[in-house]
């Protein structure tokens, strides 16, 4: 009788849905539409995150992934078919991007608490990956959504768009400036490897050809990660890695970042990207305000939004 009355609130409520056309993002897209929408994320998020505390930070990974190419159109999601070529296998994604199981639970869940097809898979994403930074202890931003999906996807500009580790200084700095983010905005996003691991293959020529490496650190890291072999092997990307804090800017100064480009952000050479790795290794409270602002802008990179794109059934295909 219950599952009965519930399929007919549905019905009732999935006749009177009416999505919004609109231009603009805003934090309350979704509180006529579905108020459940975003505490059914959280939900979902937290049975996640509490049985593999990791999956928070590779589900900000996605997000970041997903926004430098081409903006936050959940395009890293779709996967591959006989006529169709995805994200997922480009050099940055394949065998390293993960978390999409996740994004399928949370989608089906959405989809049944809001009786119909109205979170869009861009937003799934950019909500997640703030309640994932959250439920990790770290800062709890005000999302902007009303995001659309993707209906295309480029493996050729995620190869090209998404910075690699392995980038020097003025490289990042272009990369992140070419997608409309600043110098503060470099220094704050790169602060999300605060949480998450790394592979082998990432770290491996820091490990044995940087010379900014704190040598005892270096040795630790090759037992992890071989000169040849291991390349799926996993490090930290800082010491208390199921916890958003501040410890990652405080290894910079010991040079001890797992990542080249993460040492790239401070080489004790008085430039501002080294005063902003001190001032934020310093004030906790000043990094979590900063980060929730430059996440904001990153999810405002080019979103789909009015008629633009489509809202998915399923995130990993088109409709």
């Amino acid at each position: 009788m219950a599952a009965l009355w519930s399929s007919f609130i549905c019905f009732v409520v999935a006749s009177a849905i009416v999505i919004p056309i609109s231009a603009q993002l805003s934090p309350n897209f979704y509180e006529k539409l579905c108020p459940e929408a975003l505490p059914t994320i959280r939900s979902v998020l937290e049975k996640a995150i509490y049985r593999e505390p990791r999956i928070g930070a590779s589900l900000l990974r996605v997000h970041f992934h997903d926004c430098f190419v081409n903006g936050c159109d959940a395009s890293v999601l779709l996967d591959d078919t006989p006529n169709f070529t995805g994200e997922k296998t480009a050099r940055p994604n394949n065998n390293s991007l993960r978390g999409f199981e996740v994004i399928d639970e949370i989608k089906e869940a959405v989809n049944t608490a809001c009786c119909g097809n109205v979170v869009s898979c861009a937003d799934i994403l950019a909500v997640a990956a703030r309640d994932s930074v959250a439920i990790l202890g770290g800062p709890s931003y005000q999302v902007l959504l009303g995001r659309r999906d993707a209906r295309t996807a480029s493996l050729t500009d995620a190869n090209n768009n998404i910075p690699p580790p392995l980038l020097d200084f003025p490289a990042l700095l272009s990369n992140f400036q070419g997608h409309g983010l600043d110098l503060n905005d470099l220094v704050v996003l790169s602060g999300g490897h605060t949480i998450g691991l790394s592979r082998c293959t990432s770290f491996r020529n820091r490990t044995y050809n940087d010379s900014n490496i704190e040598p005892e650190f270096a040795a630790s890291l090759r037992t992890i990660c071989p000169v040849q072999g291991g390349d799926n092997n996993l490090a930290t990307l800082d010491a208390t890695t199921a916890t958003f804090d501040t410890f990652y800017f405080k290894q910079l100064l010991e040079l001890k970042g797992l990542l080249h480009s993460d040492q790239e952000l401070f080489k004790s050479v008085g430039s501002a990207s080294d005063g902003l790795v001190q001032y934020y290794s310093n004030n906790p409270g000043a990094f979590f305000a900063d980060f929730g602002v430059s996440m904001i802008k990153m999810g405002n990179m080019k979103p789909l939004t009015g008629s633009a794109g489509e809202i998915r059934m399923n995130c990993r295909f088109i409709n």
